[in-house]
């Protein structure tokens, strides 16, 4: 006859593999065959976080490798109509602020509230009050980030 502290751990032995049977989603009757499962299980999900880094991994350096800027250009709506528009780019360079503001001014947009940081990226947004080509903005401002980086890279030169 077995002891009730024996009873009692078994009992609780059964209940744990009920569980590991309901979590690794094993359909086996046996102790073993359940155990066997939930090894299969683990394999499977060591597998997926192994190929999850690598994803993560290869996304960062995507992200990295991708300098390019990107500018968007939004119309608001409302009475006096308007427009946003948002500059980020990995890599700043002496003078890129001024350079966009100056292709705003040769555009003659005028700026009523923005908002800009240049400390290791470059950020940029910016609202006006009339309506705008959001074509020939972001051409121009990607143009004033071209020309800034040659200026910028033809100094690093000298």
């Amino acid at each position: 006859m077995m002891s009730r502290e024996r009873k009692k751990a078994a009992a609780a032995l059964q209940e744990k593999l009920k569980i590991l049977r309901s979590i690794t989603h094993s359909h086996a009757l046996s102790d073993t065959s359940i155990i066997m499962d939930a090894s299969e299980y683990i394999k499977e999900l060591k597998q997926k976080v192994v190929r999850l880094n690598q994803e993560i991994a290869c996304a960062q350096n995507a992200l990295r490798q991708n300098a390019y800027p990107t500018v968007t250009v939004e119309t608001l709506g409302g009475h006096g109509g308007g427009f946003l528009i948002n500059v980020f780019s990995d890599k700043t360079c002496p003078g890129l602020l001024v350079s966009v503001l100056e292709a705003f001014d040769e555009l003659g947009l005028s700026v009523l509230e923005a908002t800009a940081s240049c400390a290791d990226s470059f950020r940029l947004e910016a609202v006006g009050g009339e309506n705008v080509d959001e074509h020939v903005v972001k051409q121009a401002v990607l143009q004033a980030i071209r020309n800034c980086s040659e200026d910028s890279s033809e100094h690093d030169e000298e």
